[in-house]
């Protein structure tokens, strides 16, 4: 490498870093307008002085939906008091106390004290700000799913939705952000709720390998200087982005193979840097994803990337009558653990041409990583 393409220690790839964060909010939300509009809609009776609608959105992790959330809730704060909306991520607040407190704080300015503030205190002030602003409330309970789990979730609906019946607000809305496809919000709640909980279901479908392509090129543009990632290393990257069905892999990927070339004191992304990035961050995800796995999948998991390894027939009979020779499962436990190990992202289950429920598996991951993550429980965490 000449010296003058070598990179000065003082010197960055980087024009903006916080571009590859996943907090980082773009200007530009490609392929979500769909979304964007649904929402607006739901919003906008609140701007005519009437409460805003609620949804419920849905999609797999990394699919965009807290990302459109912060940009809608961006554009409401630039273009109106009528309505003020509040972000909570409900992985790190999860209680009734927890969410009022962030309602609190963004309609006030200022965090509540830690203790001596009760719940119909924090309420009372609340209410006392929205009155005072003539304004409505939409708070966005982002991962949702946890207050479920945590059995909070009802309870939590019921105060914010009734909110006006006690303090003389207007009724507020909710937006409700779930990852767990499994999981039907709606249906969590009781009669109470229902009553005034009437989502619009909002779904977040993963993105393309050309759309992830778009949206990395667009960062990149931002965040990077120019001619620092070639096109066919970003075209590798939004490949497995996609595969992975989702877009925070590509962003981390692109980030990590960067910090790569610049520690290298190089000017352009190789190679050998995108391929150090994927293993540093897709066997990660995998565990994550095997984690939850019980013993009976792991080992389903293991025979089915054994057979991948070995270029053998995949389709799910054939897979079927390989596997019963070493794991004592009938039919009906084989495809719920085969159903299981789809949703969990390690195969996929390709329709194919045999009748009734026969598909062909195919392994998204390396058969020795799967091998290797599944033969025995993650320890790790």
């Amino acid at each position: 490498m000449r010296p003058g393409n070598l990179l000065r220690y003082d010197q960055t790839l980087f024009r903006d870093p916080e571009v590859f964060e996943f907090t980082f909010v773009p200007e530009l939300l490609h392929h979500r307008d769909a979304q964007v509009r649904e929402l607006a809609c739901l919003l906008r009776p609140a701007l005519r002085g009437a409460g805003p609608g609620s949804a419920v959105l849905r999609g797999p992790p990394g699919t965009g939906k807290t990302t459109t959330v912060r940009r809608l809730f961006a554009d409401i704060e630039d273009a109106t008091k009528k309505l003020v909306p509040v972000y909570v991520n409900c992985q790190y607040d999860r209680t009734p106390l927890a969410v009022y407190r962030c309602i609190f704080e963004r309609l006030s300015g200022y965090a509540p004290p830690s203790t001596g503030r009760h719940l119909d205190d924090l309420k009372r002030g609340i209410a006392v700000r929205l009155r005072n602003e003539d304004a409505g409330l939409v708070v966005c309970l982002d991962d949702a799913n946890y207050l479920a789990a945590a059995g909070r979730l009802n309870t939590l609906l019921y105060q914010i939705l009734r909110l006006y019946e006690k303090w003389d607000v207007r009724k507020a809305g909710v937006l409700a952000v779930s990852s767990d496809l499994t999981l039907n919000l709606a249906a969590e709640v009781d009669e109470r709720v229902r009553s005034v909980f009437h989502p619009t279901e909002v779904n977040f479908l993963p993105y393309t390998k050309a759309e992830v392509r778009e949206i990395l090129a667009e960062r990149i543009r931002q965040g990077l200087y120019p001619g620092v990632m070639p096109p066919p290393l970003l075209d590798r990257i939004a490949g497995i982005a996609a595969e992975e069905r989702d877009i925070r892999v590509g962003i981390d990927l692109v980030r990590l193979a960067v910090l790569r070339a610049e520690e290298d004191g190089r000017r352009r992304v190789d190679p050998v840097d995108v391929t150090g990035a994927v293993r540093a961050i897709v066997a990660p995800v995998l565990r994550t994803r095997a984690a939850g796995l019980s013993e009976g999948e792991r080992a389903l998991a293991c025979r089915i990337a054994e057979r991948s390894r070995e270029g053998a027939d995949m389709t799910s009979g054939a897979v079927f009558e390989a596997a019963k020779e070493y794991l004592p499962v009938g039919k009906t436990t084989y495809h719920e653990h085969l159903k299981r190990l789809a949703e969990a992202g390690i195969v996929d289950l390709v329709p194919g041409t045999g009748r009734g429920r026969e598909r062909e598996v195919v392994l998204r991951y390396d058969p020795d990583e799967v091998a290797a993550v599944c033969a025995r429980p993650d320890r790790s965490g």
